[in-house]
């Protein structure tokens, strides 16, 4: 067990080579958004972004994607019929996320889950997608619901879940809240190894393991309870898995930068701080 640095976050973001092309640094596919949560897909956007994506594309119900696309000139959002992704819709985000692998040249993640709701049919949606692909993945917010009722579809794919204790619980069945510290990180490990994938649980110090090895990251405010900071801590995370960084150490270093961004956020507005603060203040402790 390891607490990742500032060093080890930095090595991930050497110089780019005079010749760097669109997309070596990666395309990240977002699909969430619902009628009612349109934010969440384009904070998490944001945050990919000022984590050195080359570009975004926002897969979204029609009314979320509009609304999306008209926060900023950089966000591209397609708009997909009706109020909430339907299983009908599963064929075309498949060939939506073989399309992107191809043209960003295999430089691509998957984020999944932020917005999207729990009605019936877009958890079925979101199962029979991710049975589907095996690309590299976050699995946030909705979509962790969802996988915990078919967990046999995510074993030994490049996914990386990031729930909070609720979510965790959901997904596992354990309950980590109140434990101590080694407790709490002795059950994530444990698991990460039962269902054979990487687990972030967020928490005052952020816990990562594949079910081998344990990194925490010991950044972080108690301001960031604020809504959206999961959200871009979900997208900075699909930044690094689209520019080739291994799962375990993506999603330690993500927990790093955006809790390290808050800390810089909350010395200018404690209790006024929102996501897109957070967001603002990437780009300094990549640089």
């Amino acid at each position: 067990m390891r607490t990742i640095t500032a060093q080890e976050v930095k090595k991930m973001y050497p110089p780019r080579p005079v010749q760097s092309r669109k997309y070596d640094h990666g395309l990240m596919l977002v699909i969430g958004g619902s009628e009612y949560y349109t934010g969440a897909p384009a904070i998490a956007a944001f945050a990919g972004f000022r984590a050195g994506l080359d570009m975004v594309r926002i897969l979204a119900p029609k009314r979320a994607a509009d609304i999306i696309a008209s926060f900023s000139p950089v966000l591209a959002a397609y708009g997909l019929d009706g109020s909430h992704i339907e299983k009908k819709d599963v064929s075309f985000l498949i060939s939506r996320t073989m399309a992107a692998k191809e043209i960003a040249r295999g430089n691509v993640s998957i984020l999944i889950g932020n917005g999207l709701g729990r009605d019936e049919e877009t958890q079925e949606a979101i199962k029979e997608y991710l049975a589907a692909i095996d690309l590299p993945c976050v699995i946030d917010a909705d979509a962790i619901y969802a996988v915990a009722e078919r967990p046999e579809i995510i074993v030994g794919k490049p996914f990386v879940f990031t729930p909070h204790s609720y979510e965790f619980f959901e997904l596992t069945g354990k309950n980590v809240h109140g434990l101590p510290q080694e407790e709490k990180i002795e059950l994530v490990k444990q698991e990460a190894a039962r269902l054979q994938t990487t687990l972030l649980l967020k928490s005052h110090i952020d816990i990562v393991s594949n079910g081998s090895e344990v990194i925490l990251s010991k950044t972080g405010t108690p301001y960031m309870t604020v809504g959206g900071a999961g959200d871009s801590l979900a997208g900075i995370l699909g930044a690094l898995l689209a520019r080739g960084i291994a799962p375990l150490e993506a999603a330690a270093a993500a927990a790093y930068i955006n809790g390290k961004a808050g800390e810089l956020a909350t010395k200018k507005f404690k209790d006024g701080l929102i996501a897109t603060d957070i967001i603002e203040e990437i780009p300094h402790i990549i640089s």
